[in-house]
């Protein structure tokens, strides 16, 4: 019987580049980029986790609030969100546009985790069960 193996994500952007930059900070490496100074759609790995990301004409952004999210099941969540820190790869969210998961804690659905935005809004969920 065939079996799922892996899933590549693809994130629509709005620059490309910033992206890449952005996804750098948080420990990933570029592993394709389909032009080297205006890159329309690329691939990013750290670990055995990539993200791919596409540029997106801004008529294709119907909701920009409503972005999707994505779930990264993690060993350490703590020890994660420290090396984020010390890359200086974290958003610093206002008072009011604060969710309660910006640093880890432990959730009331029994995970442990944080959460944090990418360039264009799509969120990104860091977590492990407890």
């Amino acid at each position: 019987m065939a079996r799922l193996e892996s899933v590549h994500p693809v994130l629509m952007c709005r620059d490309v580049a910033a992206s890449v930059g952005f996804f750098e900070r948080l420990g990933f490496v570029a592993i394709f980029q389909d032009d080297s100074k205006a890159p329309r759609y690329a691939a990013l790995e750290r670990d055995s986790v990539q993200i791919h990301l596409q540029w997106a004409d801004a008529s294709q952004w119907a909701h920009p609030v409503d972005r999707p999210a994505y779930r990264f099941v993690v060993s350490d969540v703590d020890a994660l969100y420290g090396d984020f820190e010390s890359r200086q790869a974290l958003d610093r969210p206002s008072d009011e546009t604060r969710s309660p998961w910006h640093r880890p804690g432990d959730t009331p659905w029994g995970t442990r985790e944080f959460h944090l935005r990418d360039p264009d809004g799509n969120g990104l969920h860091f977590y492990r069960a407890l």
